[in-house]
């Protein structure tokens, strides 16, 4: 299903961009029971939407997206059009802006009823009633009356008088059989390693036994951008093709572990629950996706090759695979991450490699699709994305399979030295629920505990997770009492609640009554879990933890998720 390549019903010929187009949308079911697709603009993605969908290269008029001001110089009206498989349904459409104070709650929301006929419906800026708080543009909902329908969608900016947008150029469908697709996925084999772990596993599905391919990444590993998230991510389609490759008799299982806008600083604390499931599971195949996470890593690479060690490490062998996904700013860290790969000759695939090349060509000369048709946002892959993605790691398997010269040797009489560093590779996660013997906590104010948290969805499941549900919580109008904590160890993360919340308040952290940092929730502006290294030792000690609301914070919240210790 398509939506349609231009409005039904414009008005005169106003110069207009996309900043959606023909993109999949899906009624994915709230924790309130609305049927919600979000799609967030800020911190850059408008502006990028404009460049890459709506092909803008004049930098003042990208410029003028980046707050709400900016917007209501440069967009005359708002024109939104939807299309879903019943025509008669309707759809709420709302572009919120965030606000300066209150970030979630205080900006102004344009609104609009529409039918799923394909029609045009037009907002002009001028008839709305703009809140005094109003920052920048925040987020686009599409909010349908019953949950998990999928429809698709286009919004078009319309221009003031005096700016000019460039002719909307034509896409074609994208031939997934073509020589141009095939030469591109080849492409995506960066480096081939020692495939011997990898040949075991597609022995053992092939003789029947269970086999678990495990996936543990971001938001791109979660399945962002894909509709719906849960059978159209480049996880589940990969597992699919594995298992009709290899498999026998519904032998070959999955594990989706991708957490949203999270590293591999949190991805090695939380592997043994997310992955491992406390224990329960036993992958034989793991791939690992942090790429275009990682930018923020304080260790530059250690907690990454020490989630790789703890991997490989682990008693059954699991093969261990490294995927390089990419922004559409053709960028991600695969020149960083890629020694680890060489250190331990693992198998290697570079979406970026794959398709970025592609970009630059016109069609007729080898293109085989648009950025706007690869990318749903500026980190996220559509649906044709992630079926790259999945096809990437389909064809590896495929030659694994045929690679008679495997040294299947290597990796048996223990690792390598570390290429980056090994420091956290035997990180453990603790909470309210797996805590010590020898750690001593006093809760303090922060005896509460939050419901409110970043929830994803988890293997198949459309239904979503709470993340780190044994946590200690500050709420708000609560005594100042600090939490303190004793626990000898020679490395500490500290695991707390991101928010963009009014209510939301810092909180001063101090090891052995030295201040080490103070915790800010709204730094990042969406709740979602952040992991900071509180201290790294060559011995271990015992140490006194001590968090506390910052000065004008004493009656704000503030959530310890858990922590990290080695």
């Amino acid at each position: 299903m398509r939506g349609p390549g231009a409005p039904k019903d414009p008005e005169n010929r106003r110069a207009f961009f996309y900043v959606i187009r023909d993109k999949e949308i899906f009624g994915a079911k709230q924790p309130d029971g609305q049927a919600v697709q979000f799609l967030y603009e800020d911190m850059g993605r408008l502006e990028n939407s404009a460049r890459v969908t709506g092909n803008i290269t004049d930098e003042e008029m990208l410029a003028l997206l980046r707050d709400t001001e900016g917007f209501r110089k440069l967009v005359h009206s708002i024109g939104v059009s939807v299309e879903t498989e019943n025509p008669g349904q309707e759809v709420t459409f709302i572009f919120q802006m965030y606000g300066k104070e209150d970030r979630l709650g205080g900006g102004t929301q344009i609104c609009g009823r529409l039918r799923g006929d394909g029609a045009e419906m037009r907002l002009k800026l001028e008839e709305i009633q703009w809140s005094a708080d109003d920052k920048e543009p925040g987020q686009i909902l599409f909010v349908f009356d019953q949950s998990e329908l999928m429809a698709t969608a286009s919004v078009r900016f319309y221009l003031h008088e005096g700016f000019q947008a460039p002719e909307i150029s034509e896409e074609s469908e994208v031939d997934f059989h073509s020589q141009d697709y095939q030469n591109m996925i080849r492409r995506s084999l960066m480096h081939m390693g020692d495939t011997g772990r990898v040949r075991q596993a597609i022995g053992r599905a092939q003789s029947g036994e269970e086999v678990t391919i495990a996936y543990i990444g971001g938001s791109i590993t979660q399945g962002a951008g894909a509709v719906p998230i849960n059978s159209e991510c480049y996880v589940f389609k990969s597992y699919q093709n594995f298992a009709k490759r290899f498999g026998r008799g519904g032998n070959v299982r999955f594990i989706k572990a991708g957490v949203g806008g999270t590293p591999s600083e949190l991805g090695m604390i939380r592997f043994e629950r997310d992955v491992l499931r406390d224990g329960r599971e036993t992958p034989d195949i793991v791939i690992v996706e942090f790429a275009v996470n990682d930018e923020g890593d304080e260790t530059q690479g250690n907690c990454y090759e020490s989630l790789v060690r703890k991997i490989l490490t682990l008693p059954g062998s699991p093969a261990v695979v490294l995927l390089f996904s990419v922004f559409a700013d053709d960028w991600n860290l695969q020149e960083r991450l890629k020694v680890v790969g060489e250190r331990y000759r693992l198998p290697m695939i570079s979406v970026r490699d794959a398709v970025t090349p592609q970009f630059l060509l016109k069609p007729g000369e080898g293109r085989v699709l648009s950025k706007n048709q690869f990318f749903y946002d500026m980190f996220h892959p559509t649906n044709v994305g992630h079926t790259i993605m999945a096809d990437c790691l389909t064809y590896f398997f495929e030659q694994a399979a045929g690679n008679k010269s495997a040294k299947e040797a290597f990796l048996k009489d223990g690792l390598p030295a570390p290429v980056i560093g090994a420091d956290f590779e035997q990180v453990r996660l603790m909470d309210r629920k797996e805590m010590p013997d020898a750690v001593r906590v006093s809760c303090g104010g922060f005896s509460d505990t939050d419901e409110n948290l970043q929830a994803v969805e988890m293997d198949g499941e459309l239904e979503c997770t709470p993340q780190f549900p044994y946590n200690w919580m500050h709420g708000a109008g609560e005594e100042a009492a600090p939490f303190e904590m004793e626990i000898t160890c020679k490395a500490l993360l500290l695991i707390f609640k991101d928010s963009g919340e009014v209510k939301a308040g810092r909180a001063d952290v101090f090891v052995d009554g030295e201040r080490k940092l103070t915790a800010d929730p709204h730094v990042n502006g969406w709740i979602h879990c952040n992991a900071v290294i509180l201290f790294q030792e060559e011995e271990a000690k015992r140490h006194t933890i001590r968090v506390q609301m910052a000065a004008g914070d004493e009656r704000k919240e503030f959530t310890i998720l858990g922590f990290g210790y080695v």
